[in-house]
């Protein structure tokens, strides 16, 4: 079974910095692309960003596009998302993700493990 686990969340002022952290573990974490997604209270949840399995490619939403930066260590299984410049709007839980196979998906329905989530506040 896998288990994906964030951590890095927490409280900034808008313009701070934040990095998020996964920790995956049961399957070959190299074999996978993975994602990170967010839910803002009473909003669905929505993509922000993913990267491949080899961590040569990489999407983003534009909404957070040149603020955001996905990464990843395969040697550690562990996936990054660095959030600069944090605006209130960024508010949310946000969850990593594992896809279904070795590509960038940005769609919910082609990861098929989550982890619980990690909140994100950003005060103006």
């Amino acid at each position: 079974q896998v288990q994906l686990v964030e951590s890095g969340g927490g409280l900034v002022q808008a313009g701070g910095s934040l990095r998020l952290s996964c920790a995956a573990s049961g399957r070959t974490f190299s074999r996978y692309g993975m994602g990170w997604f967010r839910q803002a209270q009473g909003k669905e949840r929505e993509f922000v960003a993913a990267i491949t399995e080899s961590g040569g490619g990489t999407y983003y939403a534009d909404s957070v596009k040149g603020r955001f930066t996905i990464s990843r260590d395969n040697a550690k299984n562990t996936v990054y998302l660095q959030m600069n410049s944090l605006k209130p709007e960024d508010t949310a839980v946000y969850y990593c993700a594992q896809s279904r196979s070795t590509w960038m998906p940005t769609i919910l329905d082609d990861y098929n493990y989550w982890g619980q989530g990690t909140q994100v506040s950003v005060s103006s």
